[in-house]
């Protein structure tokens, strides 16, 4: 369902035919890689969290992970990830399928900037067989972002 809720949602920007549907799963970010064929750090994974009384949803680079530190900086509090239970009812995409797309009202989105190292990245599309692939101002329009943040730490190897 909730891919079909992506689809409508991507045809107000003319873009549901860009939707890419997976006879594998896509997961997870190694998995997601796989069945696009390009490397873990451009899967555009949406995390999902607690901030107070909100959801808050951050979009990262595949191999970016949140910083405790910056993320305490950012939202005045200890990060706490939605249950594998909270997300769908809170979201309105399941685990494995967590997307900035067709959210459930009062959902935030932002932007880590562990993305703006790409032209191009894949976000998931509502499902755990799909994504999508999105330059940067793409997703920022199809996000309905609130701000570009800067929470997470990347691998050694890409600082």
């Amino acid at each position: 369902m909730s891919l079909e809720q992506v689809k409508e949602y991507f045809k107000t920007y003319g873009m549901e035919h860009r939707i890419q549907e997976f006879e594998i799963s896509s997961a997870t970010v190694p998995l997601a890689a796989k069945a696009l064929h390009c490397e873990e750090s451009r899967i555009a994974k949406t995390l999902s969290f607690h901030v107070g009384e909100k959801v808050v949803l951050i979009v990262t680079a595949g191999d970016a992970k949140i910083d405790n530190a910056k993320y305490k900086a950012k939202f005045q509090t200890k990060a706490k990830m939605l249950s594998f239970d909270e997300a769908e009812p809170l979201i309105g995409h399941a685990v494995g399928g967590v997307c900035p797309f067709a959210v459930n009202p009062g959902v935030e989105t932002y932007l880590d900037v562990s993305l703006k190292r790409f032209q191009t990245v894949f976000p998931a599309c509502g499902s755990s067989n799909s994504a999508i692939e999105l330059s940067l101002e793409e997703l920022e329009r199809c996000s309905n972002f609130t701000d570009w943040i800067d929470v997470c730490k990347l691998p050694e190897a890409q600082r």
